[in-house]
């Protein structure tokens, strides 16, 4: 239940899961890089949503599941992913010009998350 509760928390707040095993430093940073990955990649006009069917049209399907999974990693981001899902700071999949850039940010920040998360669950060992 332990691992469950920490993996909960940790993808909520970004690097949560060693804030509760008492590693302050090791928040601290991982809150850092993945808010600041995630901003970063909103300023850049990346893209929290879905891409719909007609954005994926034309595409082999291994590309269209390469992009749906994308935006599923997005989502590992935590709370950053749920503040701008809900504030609809993101236009459409492919709005503007530098997307691609800032969707590989979210993505990275998704990941980071991740990394944050197994590495506090494994230090509990």
């Amino acid at each position: 239940m332990r691992r469950a509760g920490l993996a909960a928390f940790g993808w909520l707040v970004p690097g949560g899961a060693y804030l509760l095993t008492r590693r302050y430093l090791q928040f601290a940073v991982f809150a850092a890089i993945v808010c600041g990955a995630f901003g970063a990649g909103i300023a850049m006009q990346g893209s929290v949503v879905r891409p719909t069917a007609a954005e994926l049209s034309g595409l082999d399907p291994f590309t269209s599941y390469l992009f749906q999974a994308g935006a599923l990693a997005k989502m590992l981001a935590g709370l950053p992913y749920l503040a701008a899902s809900v504030a609809g700071v993101s236009g459409s999949f492919l709005a503007g010009r530098a997307h691609e850039y800032g969707s590989t940010l979210l993505l990275m920040a998704g990941l980071l998350n991740v990394l944050a998360i197994s590495g506090a669950i494994e230090e509990t060992q």
